[in-house]
């Protein structure tokens, strides 16, 4: 895809959400895409665990390897939610395969579900909500008729929402968040991994939280090199949700537990 990373301002209908991300399987039938990826030396922590912001390139890579393979110029989306899964982490130097479907469709918008297996052992679902916009405009617009011929069948009817779920921020002072050069793409924004530092910043001292474990990320708008925005994290050692804020705007919020 030519992914837009990150979202501007635009509203998406309001709707009801039917139930929280479901990790539907692989499908037996229509379109899938695999890739195979090694864990090296700049995507684990200290401790040889697959960082959350490496993962996220991984996933934003495949992605667009697929679309690239089967959609005119890729076409143009940004993401609006991710929910991950980590049932065994991935660690320093393991081989995963990256198995990346549609597991459902909205009008203007898809879900594309990946699932990671390692040699190792590692085990980890994601639910990513793409919307599909319009370059010209930075607005949603209907799927063309070569993404549902492509992905249709695999989604098998299944239907998705893109109403954001997490809640909006306390009103607690946040501390500054810098954002570096490098975390900036060719669209001029913030790339929608760099986001998910703030959350390996968290849960390196958190670190009773860790897999089974389930992570997600809601973009709002992008951050742009303009903006100054704060920090705001809420939690205890179980659990904890951060917010990108400037002012009264919330770019990207995340929430991390820990699963039974």
């Amino acid at each position: 895809m030519d992914q837009v990373d990150t979202l501007h301002v635009w509203e998406l209908p309001s709707a009801n959400v039917a139930d929280d991300e479901v990790m539907v399987p692989v499908p037996t039938l229509g379109r899938t895409f695999s890739q195979v990826r090694t864990v090296r030396l700049g995507d684990a922590s200290p401790g040889g665990r697959l960082r959350f912001d490496a993962l996220a390139r991984m996933l934003q890579d495949v992605a667009n390897d697929d679309a690239n393979e089967v959609l005119a110029n890729g076409q143009s989306w940004v993401v609006r939610r991710v929910a991950i899964e980590v049932a065994q982490a991935a660690s320093f130097g393991e081989t995963l395969t990256l198995t990346t479907f549609c597991g459902g469709l909205g009008s203007r918008w898809a879900q594309r579900r990946t699932s990671i297996g390692g040699e190792r052992g590692a085990r980890i679902e994601v639910a990513a909500l793409w919307v599909h916009i319009d370059m010209a405009t930075l607005r949603p617009t209907v799927l063309a008729g070569d993404f549902a011929a492509a992905y249709g069948e695999a989604a098998s009817g299944r239907a998705v929402k893109a109403r954001l779920q997490h809640d909006d921020p306390p009103t607690t002072p946040g501390t500054p968040y810098v954002a570096r050069f490098v975390d900036f793409d060719v669209m001029g924004h913030m790339n929608n991994a760099a986001y998910w530092n703030a959350v390996e910043e968290e849960l390196s001292v958190r670190r009773q939280i860790r897999h089974p474990m389930r992570a997600e990320m809601e973009y709002r708008q992008g951050i742009e090199p303009q903006n100054h925005a704060s920090l705001v994290v809420d939690g205890d050692d179980a659990a904890f949700s951060l917010w990108f804020v400037e002012d009264a705007t919330t770019f990207a919020s995340a929430k991390v537990w820990r699963l039974s």
